[in-house]
C-alpha cells in the first residue's frame, strides 16, 4: 500500500466529519447516527446524498452552491474520498459529511427520519457486462435498498458518459412507471447554464475533452412494484 495511502487513511481518522463504519456496527446495525443526523448536522434540513463519490466532487459542488442544505458523500474508498473530505475541512463547513462503506449497506446508515431528499449518481461504474447488470446503481436492486430508507419522493439525479447505462436506467425507470423529471442524452447542449448540473468531475471533465456527450435523468424513486 502506496504512503499516500496510507497517510490519507490516517488523516480521515481524524475528521470529525468522516465515518467509517466498522464491520460489528453494520453487521449488528448499531450505527450511532442512522435515524440521527439531524443532531449531527446540528439542523432539520434534508439530505443530499451522493452514492460512490469518488473524490466527493459533487458533494463538494453542492455544498458549495446550497449551504442551507446538508450533503454526505458515500463511497468505499477511503483514499478517494479524502479529497473531498479535506476540501471540507479547510472550508470549515459544517454541512457536510462523508461514509466510507459499501452502498448496499445503505440502510444501515440511514432511515426516513433522515430525510434524504435528493441522491446523485455520478459517473458510476456502468458494469457494462449482462451479469453485472444488478451490480448497476440503478438496478432493481439497488431501487430497493433506497426505499428502504428513503421516501418516494425522493429525487435520483444520475449523469454519465455510458449511453448503455442511460438506457438501462430509462428501461427500468420506464418498467416500474416512476416519474421521470428530465432525461436528456446530451446534457450540456440541453441545458448548457444549469448551475448543478454544470459541476464537473474530473472525470466528467476528460469525457467531455474527448468528445464524449453526457447523459442525464432524473426521477422520483417512488414506491416498490407490485409482483
Amino acid at each position: 500500500m502506496g504512503k499516500n495511502k496510507l497517510k490519507r487513511f490516517a488523516e480521515n481518522a481524524t475528521f470529525e466529519h468522516v465515518f467509517q463504519p466498522t464491520f460489528d456496527e453494520i453487521s449488528k446495525d448499531l450505527f450511532a447516527l442512522k435515524g440521527k443526523w439531524a443532531g449531527f448536522f446540528g439542523n432539520q434540513n434534508p439530505i443530499t446524498l451522493e452514492l460512490a463519490c469518488g473524490r466527493g466532487e459533487y458533494s463538494v459542488g453542492l455544498a458549495e452552491l446550497y449551504p442551507e442544505r446538508n450533503f454526505v458523500g458515500m463511497d468505499v474508498k477511503g483514499a478517494r474520498l479524502w479529497h473531498g473530505a479535506l476540501t471540507a475541512q479547510e472550508k470549515n463547513w459544517k454541512h457536510v459529511a462523508f461514509v466510507r462503506q459499501h452502498i448496499g449497506q445503505l440502510h444501515r446508515l440511514f432511515t426516513l427520519q433522515d430525510q434524504i431528499d435528493q441522491v446523485w449518481i455520478v459517473f458510476p461504474d456502468p458494469q457494462l457486462r449482462d451479469s453485472k447488470a444488478m451490480k448497476r446503481l440503478t438496478s432493481p436492486r439497488f431501487l430497493s435498498t433506497y426505499r428502504r430508507c428513503m421516501k418516494p419522493s425522493t429525487l435520483i439525479h444520475l449523469k454519465t458518459d455510458s449511453p448503455e447505462l442511460f438506457e438501462y436506467s430509462l428501461q427500468v425507470v420506464q418498467e416500474q412507471n416512476l416519474n421521470i423529471l428530465h432525461q436528456f442524452r446530451d446534457v450540456h447542449a440541453a441545458w448548457p447554464n444549469h448551475p448543478e448540473l454544470g459541476i464537473r468531475t474530473f472525470y466528467e471533465s476528460m469525457w467531455l475533452e474527448q468528445g464524449r456527450r453526457i447523459h442525464y435523468l432524473c426521477f422520483e424513486l417512488g414506491t416498490e412494484p407490485i409482483g
